[in-house]
């Protein structure tokens, strides 16, 4: 069992939003934030160490398959919270249901219009992966809501743990606007304290009244989340080998013979995986102080780290 700091929100009579209130709550291996953590932990790491996520995450994108991610982000949200609206009356999924703060295909439309053009919804289709990720959404929110629990944990906690260092490594690689054109994706106007909220999400979701059968049933529809993902990935990496050489770098020169990478989840809190000891770690420190923005991708770095502290320990 570990001991946390929980947030509890109690809304205000004037309208201001949440308030957050900590208090101290057990956790125990049986609640299903701990199993959810601990059943999906090595698809996690396969996810997060997929090429196409560490080349993101080094600053080395593409901007034709970052327009592509976008489009296959706005059908898979779209699916999702349709059968959210569908299901936000379900005994098993009415706790977790935050429209104002979570949901993010209206954003995402916003982006891909920005990327695309007025014409958007006729410029873009919804790819193989992609649509084995949609049908499997449609067939639990209809066949079995309470599975939804799990693809809405593992999107939306990860999109609230890496988003913002995300958003800054696209935004320096593509040269996106300060204003945040392109990356609406990434705000999340209505959630004031990510780890609060990610804490209160965690809270209502160990308070379900589910069965241990149910708890397991959820875990392994977490793990095929996970295994969607990967697979709209490998697809992103197979369209990357048909279409011409366009990587736009965010700072760093990416050093495929070093001992170790900088590998950050897109789903939970970005973490730093560093390997190759202290030759690696000299030979990073040089190639900062060469390169003009090496200070800035350092103290992003550095955030990541922290990041994953919080998420760990939380």
């Amino acid at each position: 069992m570990s001991v946390v700091k929980m947030e509890t929100a109690e809304s205000v009579s004037n309208g201001g939003g949440p308030v957050y209130e900590e208090k101290e709550e057990t956790l125990k291996p049986e609640d299903l934030s701990e199993m959810l953590a601990a059943g999906t932990k090595e698809v996690h790491e396969k996810a997060e160490n997929t090429q196409f996520v560490k080349d993101f995450l080094k600053g080395r994108i593409r901007k034709e398959l970052f327009k592509l991610g976008a489009v296959a982000l706005y059908y898979t949200y779209t699916a999702m919270e349709e059968e959210i609206e569908r299901n936000k009356d379900h005994p098993h999924f009415a706790p977790l249901y935050f429209p104002a703060e979570l949901h993010r295909h209206e954003a995402l439309a916003r982006d891909v219009k920005y990327f695309y053009g007025p014409e958007w919804q006729s410029q873009i289709s919804c790819s193989k992966a992609t649509q084995r990720y949609v049908d499997r959404i449609h067939q639990v929110g209809q066949e079995d809501p309470v599975l939804l629990v799990a693809h809405a944990y593992t999107r939306y906690m990860g999109d609230l743990s890496g988003g913002q260092l995300l958003k800054k490594v696209a935004q320096r690689a593509l040269k996106l606007p300060p204003t945040g054109e392109g990356l609406e994706f990434y705000h999340f106007d209505s959630v004031h304290s990510a780890k609060a909220f990610k804490q209160l999400y965690r809270s209502r979701m160990n308070e379900l009244e589910l069965d241990m059968g149910t708890k397991k049933r959820l875990v392994d529809e977490a793990v095929k989340a996970f295994q969607f993902n990967m697979e709209v990935f490998e697809e992103l990496e197979e369209i990357g080998k048909t279409i011409q050489e366009d990587v736009l770098d965010a700072g760093m020169p990416v050093h495929g013979a070093m001992g170790g990478d900088i590998s950050k989840c897109p789903y939970y809190a970005a973490k730093m995986a560093a390997s190759g000891g202290r030759a690696y770690a000299c030979q990073l420190a040089m190639a900062l102080l060469r390169h003009p923005t090496g200070q800035v991708l350092c103290a992003t770095w550095f955030a990541a780290l922290a990041g994953l502290a919080a998420w760990y320990l939380m």
